[in-house]
């Protein structure tokens, strides 16, 4: 029998699937994603869920034949490891992943994609209808795209390629991303970004009434969107946040014309109402070529975890003529 294995590898989680021949998924496994001190540690975390998943699976892991991954950047696609991650500590400089996962499952194939890449290829997949150019944008701990043009997935030469929520949407600046640099889309409108653009936005007009618990370590993007309605500064903070993703996913449009959008992340997927509906209705105003359909991922959470299975099954492609018996 042949086995194939998709792992996500997240800022938050790392989960991992094991499918038999034809996709059918036999197990899965979820952890919370090491936080150091070193890349090593993350690795050694991946591979733990990988196991995890293929013991719950009865598979020995040396069965499997192919393994997609679906991973934070960015990337040396060269050493297949992860480098520098924004959302995660700074004493992570580099997490290996191609060869530790080889090694595991015995010397196969092994195929390494940016999430939201794998995001893309589990939405073409799996899809009804399979668009030749459709983005994938995923509002999570971060932002980032995966791209699809004329039927190609776009990874770029180094497999950076998508990293949308770094185009930078505020010139002034005002605050800074996780990856270091000043005004991209993610410090603003990700899940870690949020809560500190509240914080921008109370400072800014300190008259606004608020409950929001601004200096609570623990308070959070989840914080915010619990109080729309019912707090003058969580609905500012929210019309806001829907004024930058208009942007955002403007310059998506504007660079990679697609007919379709596929919407995913904890963030969109948690509070479709305040996030995805208002891209839907401004982005035409800002949109000087053809304005795509805008749709929520029916994968739900598994987008990336499923795209990465489609990876291993269609030699890294997710195009189903290329899958092997």
């Amino acid at each position: 029998m042949v086995y194939y294995a998709g792992v996500d590898l997240g800022a938050t989680n790392v989960r991992a699937i094991v499918a038999d021949r034809d996709g059918e998924p036999l197990a899965t496994s979820r952890n919370r994603t090491p936080r150091g001190p070193r890349g090593i540690d993350v690795t050694e975390g991946v591979l733990r869920t990988l196991r995890e998943a293929c013991d719950e699976a009865g598979v020995e892991p040396g069965r499997v034949r192919a393994a997609g991954i679906g991973s934070i950047g960015p990337f040396d696609l060269a050493e297949g490891a992860v480098v520098d991650p924004a959302n995660l500590p700074d004493t992570i400089d580099r997490i290996p992943l191609t060869g530790p996962i080889a090694n595991v499952i015995d010397g196969g194939e092994v195929y390494l994609h940016n999430d939201t890449n794998a995001g893309v290829i589990g939405e073409r997949y799996h899809a009804d209808r399979n668009p030749d150019d459709m983005v994938y944008v995923t509002f999570s701990s971060g932002i980032g795209a995966g791209v699809c043009c004329d039927g190609a997935i776009v990874g770029g030469w180094d497999g950076n390629a998508g990293e949308v929520g770094h185009y930078v949407v505020d010139p002034r600046g005002r605050l800074t991303c996780g990856c270091g640099r000043d005004g991209h889309w993610e410090a603003y409108c990700s899940g870690n970004g949020i809560p500190d653009f509240a914080r921008l936005l109370a400072d800014d007009d300190p008259g606004i009434g608020t409950d929001l618990p601004l200096e609570d370590p623990d308070f959070d993007a989840a914080d915010v969107f619990a109080a729309a309605g019912a707090d003058a500064l969580a609905d500012h903070v929210i019309e806001q946040v829907a004024h930058w993703n208009a942007m955002g996913m403007t310059n998506v449009v504007h660079s990679f014309a697609p007919l379709l959008v596929s919407i995913g992340g904890a963030v969109a997927l948690n509070n479709r109402e305040l996030v995805v509906d208002p891209i839907r209705e401004h982005l035409a105003e800002s949109v000087m070529t053809n304005v795509p359909e805008i749709q929520v991922t029916e994968l739900g959470d598994d987008v990336v975890l499923r795209g990465a299975l489609a990876s291993a099954m269609t030699q890294g492609t997710g195009d189903r003529s290329r899958m092997r018996s």
